[in-house]
């Protein structure tokens, strides 16, 4: 009877209400605003992160045209993912987001084996994503630059300072993250704006700044192959390859709905703020590219070896050309990389929160080893610390190879996209082929529009994944090999062996911990 009323309770938030329904009590401090979350899932979707490393290469595959109108297609099917999302989020508030909708869809039958892959795609794309996060290109060459150009003498750090620039950050985000995630919230929310106002500035001031800017005809219609620099001329490959900057920058949104147990109004804030986070990022992120292609002085300069940058770092180079061409000086350019270096900062410290909040909500449900310790709740902040402990000890392990190997963040970045997208799929998939009777709508709901959207966002993921395993330079040698495949092979080939061994005799997907006494749609 006290359960039935604690679920009953009509003073309950609707998306705690929701959650009692499903079988969970409400154990994390619900304090989170709208406000709140958009800033978080906005940040951790970051508008530089994802441009910035990749902008160069997508630039040597085809042109610049191919990036501009690439970020305008990917924008385009990454709506019919979001709206997917939104609607199964306002179906299901709760912190395994993913792979608790991914159990409650499927079925009783399938839901275990779907949660099960689901929730370990999740864990190890948000793994990986923190360590993209921690990619310390920008501030490397914002050191770079004050210390006199690669031309000047400047100090380009090798790789054993790459690295502790790698695992500091990681331990700066693991330390943060053990706050109250007030303090996260607030962080995230000086995230938002240093992201919208520095974005603005960026856009805005870089084309008046630049000495010459490109025209109309180069930006938009310019589709050029350079087989010189990536050993590939086939055009169809090449533009498939262009996109690859757009779909992994075009992620992360579904973060809102790792904090749903944590928000007030889930059921309809967490909706809102995964497409906000969308729309805002899809604007800016397309501003921001238009500001780089039209400032560029010498398109061809930006990939010299010779040139101020050390050929490695082709936005930091459109700035330094900019700024050195009109004031002789890099103090400008330097400015600017430190407000896309903030970006990188606040985005690893949000993934970091929604990383812990994911293999909480796994360990809550037994499904990794040693579950007892990863779920624990510190009893005053009401945060998983250990879960943050956890996922930044992975992370840093996953980084080490960079002492030895050139293509670690190829891979990297190809794991985090594949793993978080791929996570996407499991979900949206069991939601378009169950039953409507047996879907509980939530306050944000398509309608009949629901199965079409689900379908386009299917196969875009799918397609998506494919991509990002292909190789991306020739001629294939071991410094430039795509080792994604091989990693992901690895994890999933482990992943698999444990559920056909052990895992499926005891792992049932999401645990209740109030008994289940009513008949209700999932």
């Amino acid at each position: 009877m006290e359960q039935e009323l604690l679920i009953e309770d009509a003073s309950l938030d609707p998306a705690e209400r929701r959650l009692n329904q499903l079988g969970y009590k409400q154990e994390l401090r619900r304090e989170m605003t709208l406000l709140k979350i958009m800033a978080i899932s906005f940040s951790t979707m970051t508008l530089f992160t994802g441009i910035t490393p990749l902008i160069g290469p997508s630039y040597a595959y085809l042109g610049p045209a191919a990036t501009i109108w690439g970020w305008v297609i990917v924008t385009f099917f990454t709506w019919f993912i979001g709206f997917a999302m939104a609607e199964i989020c306002s179906s299901f508030p709760t912190t395994g987001s993913l792979y608790f909708w991914a159990a409650h869809l499927a079925g009783p039958r399938w839901g275990p084996l779907s949660s099960w892959y689901c929730a370990w795609l999740e864990a190890i794309g948000l793994i990986a994503a923190i360590g993209t996060q921690a990619r310390a290109q920008a501030l490397q060459n914002i050191i770079l630059l004050a210390s006199g150009t690669a031309k000047g003498g400047g100090y380009l750090a090798p790789r054993g300072v790459f690295l502790a620039m790698y695992v500091g950050f990681t331990l700066v985000w693991a330390v943060l993250n053990t706050f109250a995630l007030n303090v996260i919230a607030l962080i995230d929310i000086v995230s938002m704006w240093w992201q919208v106002i520095g974005g603005g500035l960026i856009v805005i001031l870089l084309p008046l700044v630049a000495p010459k800017t490109q025209s109309a005809s180069f930006v938009f219609t310019k589709f050029e192959t350079f087989p010189s620099i990536t050993g590939i001329d086939n055009r169809a490959y090449c533009f498939i390859l262009s996109l690859l900057v757009s779909q992994y920058s075009l992620y992360g949104y579904d973060s809102a709905a790792h904090l749903t147990e944590e928000t007030k109004g889930a059921d309809i804030n967490g909706p809102i703020a995964i497409l906000s986070s969308i729309g805002l990022v899809s604007v800016f992120g397309w501003a921001y590219i238009l500001a780089l292609t039209f400032s560029i002085q010498d398109f061809t300069y930006l990939f010299d070896p010779s040139n101020e940058t050390a050929g490695k770092y082709v936005p930091a180079q459109i700035l330094y050309d900019a700024f050195h061409g009109r004031y002789h000086s890099s103090i400008g350019a330097i400015l600017l990389l430190i407000i896309i270096w903030g970006s990188f900062f606040f985005g690893g410290l949000s993934i970091t929160t929604s990383a812990a909040r994911v293999v909480y909500a796994l360990s809550r449900d037994g499904g990794i080893p040693y579950s007892r310790v990863w779920r624990v709740v510190h009893p005053k902040r009401k945060v998983p610390a250990n879960a943050v402990w956890l996922c930044s000890a992975l992370c840093i392990l996953l980084g080490l190879p960079i002492l030895k190997v050139d293509v670690v963040f190829t891979a990297i970045t190809s794991v985090c996209t594949i793993g978080w997208v791929g996570g996407y799929a499991v979900p949206i998939f069991a939601r378009m082929v169950i039953p409507e009777a047996q879907f509980h709508r939530g306050r944000f709901h398509l309608g009949p529009a629901s199965r079409v959207v689900c379908l386009v966002s299917f196969l875009w993921i799918c397609y998506t994944v494919a991509v990002f395993l292909l190789p991306t330079v020739y001629p294939i040698e071991l410094k430039t090999f795509n080792y994604a495949p091989v990693a992901l092979g690895a994890v999933l080939a482990a992943i698999t062996l444990w559920w056909i061994v052990d895992a499926r005799k005891w792992f049932k997907g999401p645990v209740r911990n109030i008994d289940d006494f009513q008949n209700h749609k999932v």
